[in-house]
């Protein structure tokens, strides 16, 4: 027994001693780690940037314990639906939402003559991402970036691809790579785009030549719809229909990924039906944790479409709902 006891006290000791350096590793400036230097080569030899530039960002940027913590607790992972919708479900958001699109109801009216998509599925995204700009991040999208990216093992190789495409667009844009604030994932302003999706999609709607989806609703706004629209967003087309009767469908019909890829057809042995919609039509069979027993939905393209901004069920159905709600207030 003495033995076992020491044995279990070296692999404690062994533990913390372990804790204890990746903590140090984990302090220690960025422009001295290997892999960081390893990375500004990558960035000076692939996109012409300055190593000694570079080098002297790093050297600027902060580790933030605060962040891994974040991370590692997403709610989409830990609640149902039942706990996840008293998040973006409220009152106060309804309200908030509605005064936000009177407020830039000529810009609502304009994205949604370009580009098809529905205002207030944009109007709840923003409610979602940032409660309409309220809640848009205080992390230097730098200090969250690096911090993914080489302490962050899980999905290092993503956020690296990420700040590798926020030295991109803080060149092409013309601002210092250090000025850009966001979230603690380095996502950016009232829609919460990511470096990539900020460079691949946001769009300069009022003309003054910088993208500014922080502080300029009209740029963030038109952002989000161009978003869902490349991401093929079906004009007019359903999102999500409540189908009580698919629960008599077996338990492996549900939530099977996020694209839509079974038939109506296919359910109609469970008693499910709709007009309007084709019996050819691709439909995404859902079943939801909510706080009265479980809920049964069908999701379309539109769902899909949801989901590529966030990819997460729970998330396309606040989006959803929230949107349902503020079009009822609106009326």
């Amino acid at each position: 027994m003495k033995g076992h006891r020491r044995m279990k006290h070296a692999t404690k000791q062994f533990g913390l001693l372990l804790l204890g350096i990746i903590a140090l590793h984990a302090t220690a400036e960025y422009g001295e780690r290997d892999e960081v230097q390893a990375f500004i080569g990558e960035l000076a030899a692939n996109d012409a940037f300055d190593p000694v530039e570079l080098k002297r960002v790093f050297e600027g940027a902060v580790y933030k314990q605060s962040i891994i913590d974040a991370i590692s607790r997403p709610a989409e992972r830990v609640l149902n639906w039942a706990s996840y919708q008293d998040i973006f479900l409220t009152e106060t958001r309804v309200r908030q939402g509605i005064a936000f699109e009177q407020k830039h109801r000529a810009t609502f009216d304009a994205v949604e003559a370009k580009w098809g998509v529905d205002r207030w599925i944009i109007l709840a995204i923003l409610g979602v991402e940032t409660s309409y700009g309220r809640n848009k991040g205080r992390f230097r999208v730098i200090d969250a970036l690096s911090t993914l990216a080489f302490d962050y093992p899980p999905r290092a190789k993503f956020f690296r691809q990420e700040l590798r495409q926020l030295f991109l667009l803080a060149r092409e844009q013309k601002r210092p790579v250090a000025s850009f604030v966001g979230s603690y994932a380095g996502a950016m302003g009232f829609g919460q785009f990511i470096p990539s999706s900020y460079r691949h999609y946001a769009v300069d709607f009022n003309s003054d030549t910088f993208i500014d989806i922080w502080d300029e609703p009209a740029d963030a706004i038109a952002s989000v719809a161009n978003y869902l629209a490349v991401h093929k967003w079906q004009s007019g087309g359903p999102v999500l229909s409540a189908v009580p009767k698919l629960k008599a469908a077996p338990e492996d019909v549900f939530n099977q990924g996020l694209k839509p890829t079974v038939t109506l057809q296919s359910l109609m042995d469970y008693g499910v039906s709709m007009a309007g919609v084709a019996a050819t039509a691709q439909v995404l069979p859902l079943k939801y944790e909510g706080k009265r027993g479980n809920e049964y939905w069908l999701g379309f393209q539109n769902f899909y479409v949801i989901t590529r901004y966030n990819r997460s069920r729970l998330y396309a159905m606040a989006v959803f709902q929230l949107s349902q709600q503020l079009r009822e207030g609106s009326a």
